[in-house]
């Protein structure tokens, strides 16, 4: 059989949502990939191996990268997919596949990539909690999504998504510590109980060890704050209580 040569692929052919041959070399990561920690080497080699049994079985999601000037440059950037194309960089490299490998795409320019990439991520193969908590908050806070919103688009509880809307809010420094497992899914829960980033932080600096357990961290985030059912509280009225 002849080798298929593919000639650089421009969005001046094709619409958005139009199917496609990519060549894999003409691929590249898109910097609106909803997820931020790394693939896992487990993860990748999942991909081989589906590839290396099954072929190509889902189509990549991509656009048309350009520069600055708004021209394309002939490379397309991966929505969704990107797990299975470094899969496939890695076959390359092994000299399983071309490096030109024509790939299954579809050109969508029009969609929001960010929320393509989350939706892959959230209902196919699971992202790291922490990547999905800040993807939640973003469509949130950049994108004015409420909860309910979210929840529609997503198919998940609107109470989870106020959970995850929460502890996306947490510092970014905290939510590193737990990306290193350096912090449990609990203590960053504790940590959610206010979202003064810097009051977190110096929590988290002032307790290590054994003394970082979540009933701690409440404990700390709270000095200075009276509850309302405090006996002080009702002694001298909620008014000359700080409850900043």
């Amino acid at each position: 059989m002849s080798k298929l040569v593919l000639k650089p692929v421009s969005t001046d052919a094709v619409q958005s949502g139009y199917y496609t041959l990519i060549p894999l070399d003409r691929l590249i990561k898109s910097s609106e990939n909803a997820r931020k920690t790394p693939h896992s080497a487990a993860s990748i080699a999942s991909f081989r191996a589906s590839i290396a049994a099954k072929g190509i079985l889902q189509n990549r999601i991509v656009k048309p990268e350009r520069d600055d000037a708004g021209v394309e440059t002939g490379f397309f950037l991966v929505t969704a997919g990107e797990g299975r194309r470094l899969a496939q960089i890695a076959r390359a490299k092994d000299g399983e596949d071309p490096r030109d490998t024509p790939i299954p795409c579809i050109v969508r320019e029009t969609d929001d990539a960010h929320e393509v990439s989350l939706d892959e991520n959230v209902t196919r193969e699971a992202m790291h909690p922490a990547d999905q908590y800040e993807a939640f908050r973003a469509l949130n806070i950049e994108r004015g999504m409420d909860a309910a919103d979210i929840a529609a688009r997503f198919d998940v509880s609107e109470h989870t998504v106020k959970q995850r809307l929460r502890l996306g809010a947490v510092s970014p420094v905290l939510m590193q510590a737990y990306r290193d497992e350096k912090l449990t899914l609990s203590q960053l829960m504790a940590y959610a109980l206010t979202e003064d980033h810097a009051r977190q932080e110096a929590t988290f600096a002032r307790l290590k060890g054994a003394y970082n357990e979540p009933y701690n961290i409440r404990r700390l985030l709270a000095e200075g704050h009276v509850a309302h059912t405090d006996r002080r509280a009702r002694l001298i009225g909620a008014e000359a209580v700080d409850f900043r």
